[in-house]
């Protein structure tokens, strides 16, 4: 990549307000058939804003693949407009908590059902709640992806998985884990050897666009580029609600929707200065 110039790459884990690891608890995969589809508007919602924009930033979607096969339309509107489909796997899973033999059956499924809809190899892989390590790096390698976009290193997350980048060469935000396989981790906020979340999701919502913007900056001066990430529940203000959730969960999930559009907007219009690219036109710049 260029490290001359300065990179956005905006990505979205394109999955429904039910299939969410913090309503696992409450919504049985056996409902989901029978649950309200609201993600294909969600999606044109950032679609809609992204072509809004004269310099027509470009996004990477990860794109669940029982969502891609309710909604293949979808998937093809959004490779039509010029976007990175990319592989959010089948059926949302947590790959830490799941046999060798039911990771490469999700991901090869997922890679599979995006490329018969396009018609074009998918490059990319993102484990749902970042839970991901050293093992299933390699299987998402030996599935046939060139880069993966799953490691966060927030520690206090609980799902949130752990890999080793240590004596990896890296480049911006791209860490070459073996030969022609890549890491595009999540971008967040260093501070005195303290990591600060800040790549997006739930504490783009929370944080004050201020503070956010100035994170930003000063993960651009450091590595050149910043990664950040959505989805398009969390441009849902009207999306159903789940009563029985906790507390916190619903605190996580809920906070600030009606302010995602406008503050998204706000984080391009803010940067429009800068290179928003996909996930792979990155790492082959």
């Amino acid at each position: 990549m260029n490290l001359t110039k300065k990179f956005i790459l905006l990505t979205f884990d394109v999955e429904d307000w039910f299939q969410v690891e913090n309503f696992k608890e409450y919504i049985s995969f056996d409902s989901w058939n029978s649950r309200e589809l609201r993600v294909e508007k969600n999606t044109h919602t950032i679609l809609n804003l992204l072509d809004s924009f004269t310099f027509k930033p470009k996004a990477t979607f990860f794109v669940l693949g029982w969502i891609a096969q309710q909604l293949p339309h979808l998937v093809k509107e959004i490779n039509n407009r010029g976007h990175e489909v990319a592989n959010h796997g089948n059926l949302h899973h947590l790959l830490t908590k799941q046999p060798v033999t039911e990771i490469i059956k999700d991901l090869k499924q997922g890679k599979d059902i995006l490329e018969d809809i396009i018609g074009k190899k998918i490059y990319g892989y993102r484990a749902p709640s970042f839970a991901i390590n050293n093992e299933i790096l390699k299987i998402i390698k030996e599935t046939g992806h060139v880069y993966d976009s799953s490691f966060n290193s927030f520690s206090m997350h609980g799902r949130y998985g752990t890999i080793d980048l240590a004596n990896k060469d890296k480049k911006g935000i791209a860490t070459e884990i073996s030969d022609n396989f890549y890491e595009l981790s999540i971008s967040n906020l260093t501070i005195r050897q303290n990591i600060l979340p800040l790549g997006g999701g739930g504490y783009f919502r929370l944080i004050p666009f201020p503070m956010f913007k100035l994170g930003m900056n000063q993960v651009l001066k450091k590595d050149q580029a910043f990664l950040f990430y959505s989805h398009p529940w969390e441009f849902d203000p009207d999306q159903p609600r789940v009563e029985q959730a906790s507390k916190g969960f619903k605190f996580r999930h809920y906070t600030n929707l009606d302010k995602t559009h406008k503050k998204f907007e706000s984080l391009i219009k803010k940067f429009k200065n800068l290179n928003f690219t996909t996930c792979i036109n990155y790492l082959e710049n």
